[in-house]
């Protein structure tokens, strides 16, 4: 199997080059254009699929397969193509290969993959071959020089000589050291807890973050996808018996309109959050600061640390800024979190705030009582 991170790239680039090839070399018996299946003078058959959707990437075991500009995938589609390859029954496993190729694109999944090879967490099973632009003998000295010319010089670490670069687009710093491994299976008593909730859209995943309100850590996370909206309330209803929060920040935005009345006629503290471009500027930047200042601890979870790592900024010609994910990856997990922060960080039209209040009321009464 042949994989580009979308259809346009699959057919222009990545498929025409290999038919390219094999009509050169002689090896193409055949080739039908609807199914995207290549059928070779051996017999063998090579599928040609855009990861676009990851899970039209499952099916029978493969001999190996090919993911180009694997950086622009989504990191599901590495890891559902690595288990066809694991699981391939009585084919000799000296046959089974998995080659990726990219130009880095920030730290993503990509770049802990690579990392992976040069600390102790690597398990033998990677080789990692890394070339720069200056050793492609297909493009001229002159040519190279005038685009180092034109470029930065963090761009051309990236495109030129194969780096992986935090560029300054980047919105959180210090996203691992604050990544912690305490998380909570249920509430503790006394502790006051705040929630936010990000719904999924198409191709993404509901998101639900916890955070402790007066320790400003996430203690639960939840993520879930291709499931509907009743279910969805349900897994929502569930973490707040689990967790019983004095405010549930959720999107307001598309459906999740319904959903937040929905969640207001079972009677749970929940407030909509109307996302554009200035209310999540807001929210991503007081985020960005507790990250910057140590403020806040969040579970250890890597799609959320991946999507941390990896979240940009933007400048617009009018001089705004706009945040949000690079192409092909996601900020569920970022935008629930923000969300959570903004109520525990005082936002939420003073849910936190009233919540602190009644607990701190609650304290005095048990002081005076045991006096």
């Amino acid at each position: 199997m042949v994989i580009a991170p979308s259809y346009p790239m699959l057919r222009d680039a990545t498929r025409a080059t290999f038919l390219q090839l094999a009509r050169r070399g002689g090896i193409l018996a055949d080739f039908n254009v609807s199914a995207n299946i290549g059928t070779l003078s051996d017999g063998k058959q090579v599928t040609f699929r855009s990861a676009d959707n990851p899970d039209s990437l499952r099916g029978p075991n493969l001999d190996w397969f090919y993911m180009d500009e694997a950086a622009m995938c989504k990191e599901e589609a590495w890891l559902i193509m690595i288990g066809r390859l694991r699981g391939s029954g009585n084919i000799d496993k000296s046959h089974l290969r998995g080659w990726l190729t990219t130009t880095p694109r920030g730290r993503n999944w990509v770049w802990r993959e690579f990392a992976r090879e040069f600390t102790q967490t690597s398990l033998g099973d990677h080789e990692i071959i890394k070339a720069n632009t200056q050793t492609n003998t297909y493009l001229p000295d002159d040519f190279v020089a005038a685009i180092k010319a034109s470029y930065s010089e963090k761009w051309q670490l990236q495109e030129l000589e194969g780096e992986f670069v935090e560029f300054s687009g980047g919105v959180f710093r210090n996203v691992r050291p604050c990544a912690t491994d305490v998380k909570l299976e249920r509430g503790l008593p006394d502790r006051q807890y705040v929630m936010g909730v990000d719904w999924a859209r198409s191709n993404d995943s509901t998101v639900i973050s916890v955070m402790d309100s007066a320790a400003r850590r996430q203690v639960a996370l939840d993520r879930f996808t291709g499931i509907g909206y009743e279910l969805q309330l349900s897994r929502l209803r569930a973490m707040f018996d689990r967790f019983n929060p004095v405010s549930i920040i959720a999107e307001y935005n598309s459906m999740g309109g319904p959903l937040v009345e929905r969640i207001q006629a079972m009677g749970l503290p929940v407030q909509g959050f109307t996302t554009n471009n200035a209310s999540k500027a807001q929210i991503i930047e007081a985020l960005a600061l507790a990250f910057e200042r140590g403020d806040i601890a969040i579970l250890a979870d890597e799609t959320q640390i991946s999507e941390l790592q990896s979240y940009e900024q933007e400048r617009l010609p009018s001089g705004l800024i706009r945040y949000g994910a690079p192409d092909g990856m996601h900020d569920d997990t970022v935008i629930a979190l923000a969300l959570a922060w903004y109520g525990v960080s005082g936002g939420g039209n003073g849910w936190a705030n009233m919540a602190r209040a009644k607990l701190q009321e609650k304290q005095h009464v048990k002081a005076a009582q045991a006096q």
